[in-house]
């Protein structure tokens, strides 16, 4: 009996939802945030403390457009990156 190996490839690469800037309303950007990430309101202002914030790791690129648009709408200037 051959024994048969398959290498799996993944289509989809890691994604992150990084944050650049807060915007003029950094109060609605940390909502969503807390809202995407469950954190809380004071974890939330020492993520935006250090620019470039990172909000979501190794997410489907579905998850990161949900997130960036969420983020845009609240005021953020979000990205995904690859």
């Amino acid at each position: 009996m051959a024994v048969q190996y398959m290498t799996l490839v993944c289509d989809e690469k890691p994604n992150r939802v990084v944050v650049t800037d807060p915007g003029p309303r950094p109060l609605e950007v940390l909502k969503a945030i807390r809202w995407r990430t469950g954190l809380s309101l004071w974890h939330g202002k020492l993520l935006l403390g250090r620019l470039p914030a990172t909000i979501c790791e190794d997410v489907s690129s579905d998850v990161a457009e949900k997130t960036v648009n969420e983020l845009r709408a609240a005021g953020a200037v979000a990205e995904v990156w690859h």
